[in-house]
């Protein structure tokens, strides 16, 4: 029964990594407007045969916005994020071969609050970025890539090699230093302390890594404190980030002012 459950494993992402190379060729043959239109309709296709995501997905919804929007509205809120899902992915597909040079990424991506990072990075003692996965947040590893600026992303490798090494390859070959999660810790202060810049995701209920529960939607929710020690240990600067496509068909990244750090003694 395992062997089995192993071998429709490896058939899966078999088909998945030879899917993602096949719309990476077609990418690169069509207009961006294009491709985005049917990524968005493959992605709205997906909602009707990912039921359990979009159960997980309407659930969450529920807890956001039950009080204010109908079932009918929280459902079709689902689907809506299934097609901006299949959007954002299509996006960073396609600038996988496509995107090399801050120019080219300017082309349809539009950053606010660059300079929220130049004040905290001219205090020299290092940036901690705090994102989530929210949009095509890998724009935001490329945005500061293409810049030249010394970037570090820390990151869980994908359970598939081929897939996790074309992730690999994408991520560090704009100069952003991509780090697996569980070989970061030495990494990470090192690069804060030579006055670089960490990202980190932090919007995943893991028990893998040092968490703390914080009150979301009223609720008790774990979240990583792997930003915060950093910052205690090393003095550098805590600003959130995040991305999402607009109405007008471009990307948006806003990196907002740093974070005040309290001491507590907890």
């Amino acid at each position: 029964m395992a062997s089995l459950r192993t071998f429709r494993k490896k058939i899966k992402y078999t088909l998945l990594y030879f899917l993602v190379r096949f719309l990476i060729a077609i990418a690169n043959g069509v207009s961006r407007s294009a491709w985005l239109k049917f990524c968005g309709r493959l992605g709205k296709l997906t909602s009707y045969f990912a039921k359990k995501t979009k159960r997980i997905s309407i659930e969450n919804l529920t807890i956001a916005f039950g009080k204010e929007k109908s079932k009918a509205e929280i459902e079709a809120l689902a689907t809506e994020m299934f097609v901006q899902l299949g959007k954002n992915v299509g996006d960073v597909l396609r600038a996988t071969s496509q995107v090399d040079t801050l120019e080219k990424l300017n082309e349809f991506v539009i950053m606010k609050g660059f300079e929220n990072f130049e004040v905290a990075d001219r205090k020299g003692k290092g940036v901690v970025f705090v994102a989530c996965h929210l949009g095509a947040f890998e724009f935001q590893i490329t945005s500061m890539a293409v810049r030249g600026l010394n970037f570090m992303v820390i990151g869980t490798p994908l359970k598939d090699k081929r897939l996790n090494d074309l992730m690999w390859k994408h991520r560090n070959k704009n100069g952003t230093n991509y780090v697996e999660r569980d070989k970061a810790t030495y990494p990470m202060m090192k690069t804060l302390k030579a006055g670089g810049s960490v990202a980190l995701l932090i919007d995943q209920d893991t028990r893998k890594v040092k968490s703390t529960f914080v009150h979301f939607f009223g609720r008790s929710a774990s979240t990583p404190i792997g930003a915060a020690l950093m910052a205690l240990k090393t003095g550098a600067a805590v600003l959130p980030a995040f991305s999402h496509l607009g109405d007008d068909g471009m990307q948006h990244i806003e990196i907002l002012p740093e974070i005040p750090l309290h001491i507590t003694g907890n």
